[in-house]
């Protein structure tokens, strides 16, 4: 359990650390736009990526990942 943990974080990190080192100026227009939005649309936005990665870890898991 603690390594399935520790190898979900570290793809995150990876994943983060990707769209960082190849595109800084995306990430800015990103934030930008986040900006933009009422805090209401950010938290639909956070819960609206949430279920899709319990539905990611769900696939994940019917294919024998976990």
């Amino acid at each position: 359990m603690f390594a399935n943990i520790l190898l979900a974080i570290g793809l995150v990190c990876i994943v983060e650390g990707l769209v960082y080192a190849l595109a800084p100026s995306l990430i800015e227009d990103l934030l930008e736009a986040m900006r933009n939005l009422s805090l209401e649309m950010r938290r639909t936005f956070g819960l609206m990526i949430i279920l899709l990665g319990v539905c990611l870890l769900l696939v994940a898991r019917a294919l024998g990942a976990l």
